[in-house]
C-alpha cells in the first residue's frame, strides 16, 4: 500500500487524527436528521464501516512501506477502534427536536416532523387521562421539545402549560411503557425587541419574523379599542414589540406580557407601554399611553379575539330552537367549539355551572354596579370557581352549544345593577387614571421603553430610505 494515499490509515491517524472525529459527528448528524426507517442502515453503515477498517488493518500486520515505522496489531486495533466507538456512543445519544405547533396541526404531524416514528407514544398521548392537558392547551405558537432514540422512538416530550407559574407536562418513557407528570422548571426571562410590516394581515407578519401567536394576540387586545383588526389593517402598517419570552436552558417556553408597544395604521401612531401599578384592588399593572392616560377601558367590547355576530341586541327575535318570538337580551358571537372565551373586564366569579337554556355559563360580578354572563359553552378554564378573581381579557372559558343552542357559539350579556344593555353600544366606564406620584413612577418606567420604540422607528425610517 502506498505511503500518504487515502487508503493509508496510519498516515491518517498520525497526521489527521481530526478525521476521524468529525467521522463519528457527521454519521451522528445523518442519522439525527432522518426517518426512524433510515437510522438504523446508516446505524449499521457506520458499524461495518469501522469494523471493515479493523479487519483490514489485522489482516495487512503493518500499514506503513517501511519495518521502522511499522506498528504492532493491538496498538492499530486500538487506535482504530477509538473512532468507531466514538461513532456509536454518537449513535446511541437521543436526539433533542424543537417544534413549534402551526395552525391546522395535529398533534401526530407535529411528531413526524420532528421524526418520531412511535405509535405506542401517540397512543398513550390520546388515552392517557393525565396527558390529556396537552389536547386542553394547545394552540398556534406553543413550542414541544422531543428528544428520540436512534430508531424514531419517543424518549421524552416537554409541554409548557399555561399559567404564571413554568409548568411543564413531562412524557418519558420507562422501559416499553410511558409516565406523564407535571413538573416544574427553572426559567429565565429576557425581553425581546421586534418589528414588522403588514402585508396581509397581523398574524401573518408574526409570523415572518418568528413573533409567537400569543404576542400577536397581546397586540390585539391591547390596540383593539383603538384599530379593528378585521377591517382597518392596511398594507404597508407597521408595529413594534418589545416582550418577555420565559425561556429553558436558553429556548422559549412561552411568551409572557408586552413590555411597551407602537402600531401604526393608516399612518397614526399608537404606542403602549407597560405600568407595574401597586394600588389597592389593582390586578398588578395595566397599559398606559406615552403621556400617562389609561389606555384600556374597564370592559372589552367582545369577550373574543376574533368572531361574527349572529344575534343582536333585541326585544323582539324568533328564537331557533323554541320557535318562538321572544326578547334577546345579549349578543351572540359565532364561533367554533373550543374557541377561547375572555373575561371583558376584573371581576369575580359570581357563578360557574349550568344554568337553564344557558346551558354551561359563567357570570363575573365586576367593582360597581356591573356585572357579565358568558353562555352555552363546552367547558370552563383549569380552576375557575365561584369566588375566584379574574383580570380583564383572561381566558374563562371555552365555546360550546350547550343549553337552548342551534349551534356552536357564545351568548355574551353585560347588565348594569341587574338591568340587561347592549354591550356594543353602552357607554364604557374608563380605566382609573394615574396620580401624580403614580405618573412620575411610570414615566421612569417607561422611559427606557419608549426610548427603544424611538431608535427602532428611526432605524427602519433610515433602512427605508
Amino acid at each position: 500500500m502506498r505511503k500518504g494515499s487515502l487508503l493509508d490509515w496510519t498516515f491518517l491517524q498520525t497526521n489527521c487524527p481530526w478525521i476521524f472525529k468529525v467521522k463519528g459527528r457527521i454519521l451522528a448528524q445523518l442519522i439525527s436528521r432522518q426517518s426512524g426507517y433510515y437510522r438504523p442502515l446508516l446505524a449499521a453503515f457506520a458499524v461495518v464501516f469501522g469494523l471493515g477498517a479493523l479487519i483490514a488493518s489485522s489482516a495487512s500486520g503493518t500499514l506503513a512501506d517501511s519495518p521502522d515505522e511499522a506498528l504492532p496489531r493491538q496498538e492499530i486495533s486500538e487506535q482504530l477502534a477509538l473512532p468507531l466507538a466514538e461513532t456509536l456512543e454518537s449513535v446511541a445519544q437521543p436526539f433533542i427536536h424543537e417544534e413549534k405547533f402551526r395552525r391546522g396541526d395535529s398533534v401526530a404531524a407535529l411528531m413526524q416532523r420532528a421524526g418520531v416514528d412511535d405509535e405506542a407514544a401517540l397512543q398513550f398521548l390520546h388515552t392517557d387521562p393525565a396527558a390529556q392537558i396537552l389536547f386542553r392547551q394547545l394552540s398556534p405558537g406553543k413550542n414541544f421539545t422531543l428528544e428520540t432514540g436512534p430508531h424514531g422512538e419517543l424518549e421524552r416530550l416537554l409541554f409548557p402549560l399555561n399559567g404564571g407559574e413554568e409548568r411543564v407536562l413531562t412524557i418519558t418513557r420507562q422501559a416499553d411503557r410511558f409516565m406523564a407528570a407535571e413538573t416544574s422548571l427553572p426559567t429565565e426571562t429576557r425581553v425581546m425587541t421586534q418589528a414588522a410590516e403588514i402585508r396581509s394581515s397581523l398574524f401573518a407578519a408574526a409570523d415572518a419574523v418568528g413573533i409567537p401567536d400569543a404576542v400577536a394576540t397581546q397586540l390585539a387586545d391591547l390596540f383593539g379599542g383603538d384599530i379593528d383588526f378585521l377591517h382597518d389593517l392596511r398594507k404597508g402598517d407597521r408595529f413594534t414589540v418589545i416582550y418577555e419570552s420565559i425561556t429553558y436552558l436558553g429556548r422559549p417556553v412561552r411568551s409572557g406580557r408586552i413590555l411597551a408597544a407602537e402600531f401604526i395604521n393608516a399612518g397614526r401612531s399608537y404606542r403602549a407601554a407597560w405600568f407595574a401599578d401597586d394600588r389597592p384592588g389593582s390586578p398588578g399593572g395595566a397599559y398606559y399611553t406615552a403621556d400617562g392616560k389609561p389606555l384600556r377601558k374597564a370592559f372589552l367590547r367582545s369577550p373574543l379575539e376574533f368572531s361574527r355576530i349572529t344575534s343582536g341586541f333585541t326585544l323582539a327575535r324568533f328564537h331557533p330552537v323554541l320557535k318562538t318570538w321572544r326578547a334577546h337580551k345579549g349578543i351572540d358571537f359565532g364561533a367554533p367549539t373550543g374557541t377561547r372565551v375572555k373575561a371583558t373586564g376584573d371581576g369575580v366569579v359570581d357563578f360557574a355551572g349550568i344554568q337553564g337554556g344557558y346551558g354551561k355559563v359563567i357570570i363575573l360580578r365586576h367593582p360597581g354596579r356591573y356585572s357579565t354572563l358568558y353562555g352555552h359553552l363546552s367547558a370552563f378554564a383549569l380552576g375557575l370557581r365561584k369566588g375566584k378573581r379574574v383580570s380583564q381579557g383572561e381566558v374563562i372559558g371555552f365555546v360550546g352549544a350547550t343549553g337552548l343552542a342551534s349551534g356552536p357559539h357564545l351568548h355574551y350579556e353585560f347588565r348594569i345593577d341587574n338591568a340587561y344593555q347592549n354591550p356594543l353600544t353602552v357607554a364604557l366606564p374608563g380605566a382609573p387614571a394615574l396620580s401624580e406620584i403614580q405618573m412620575a413612577r411610570f414615566r421612569a418606567q417607561a422611559a427606557d421603553r419608549l426610548a427603544q420604540l424611538d431608535l427602532i422607528r428611526s432605524f427602519d425610517l433610515a433602512r427605508i430610505d
